[in-house]
């Protein structure tokens, strides 16, 4: 098997790492290398943070390059934007359509761009989920993220029920329940 390289992209408090860990788990779970990479930007003050997981026979390095992602899987339009030249030719983007407004936009140096998901799907397979309104139907607005996980599972070789008990393996106990649900939301869109 070759090399698989998914990004994870989005703002600090969207649960990045908590999706990078359940991805690096079922990757190991299924006897692969493993390797993953967190950036930080100003993480805690709603800034930028990317995660790479690289999985396979043997990974040398956690960095995935420029045009070489397989997934990128977008908690945010802006970061989808960000992020999209690291995606490779036949890629899959799964975007949150969720606007969070960067400092420089908050203060007014800047102004948020206009139809980012749409420019991105005219060179890309882009998939769109609101799913902070979905998670709010759930009552749990904070599993939005395992809800794009969902919809990005089905674009990996792992059946429903590995994810499924890595998600019960890796988020805190009183919330298996809540994320398990999640999860089949967005595995069934």
């Amino acid at each position: 098997m070759e090399t698989k390289n998914i990004m994870i992209v989005g703002v600090g408090g969207q649960g990045t790492l908590l999706t990078s860990r359940i991805l690096g788990g079922i990757a190991m779970a299924s006897g692969y290398d493993v390797k993953l990479s967190e950036v930080h930007g100003m993480a805690q003050r709603g800034g930028s943070v990317v995660t790479f997981v690289r999985y396979g026979e043997s990974v040398a390095e956690p960095i995935v390059e420029e045009g070489c992602a397989d997934v990128i899987i977008a908690f945010e339009r802006l970061e989808a934007k960000r992020y999209a030249h690291f995606l490779k030719k036949d890629g899959v983007m799964i975007i949150n359509d969720q606007r969070i407004d960067p400092i420089t936009v908050v203060t007014g140096a800047a102004t948020y761009p206009e139809g980012i998901i749409e420019e991105l799907q005219k060179d890309n397979k882009v998939f769109t989920v609101n799913a902070m309104e979905e998670a709010k139907k759930l009552g749990n607005s904070k599993v939005f993220n395992i809800i794009v996980l969902g919809i990005a599972a089905k674009h990996m070789d792992y059946s429903k029920e590995q994810w499924l008990q890595v998600i019960e393996n890796t988020v805190p106990p009183k919330t298996i329940e809540i994320n398990k649900k999640a999860f089949e939301i967005g595995y069934e869109m």
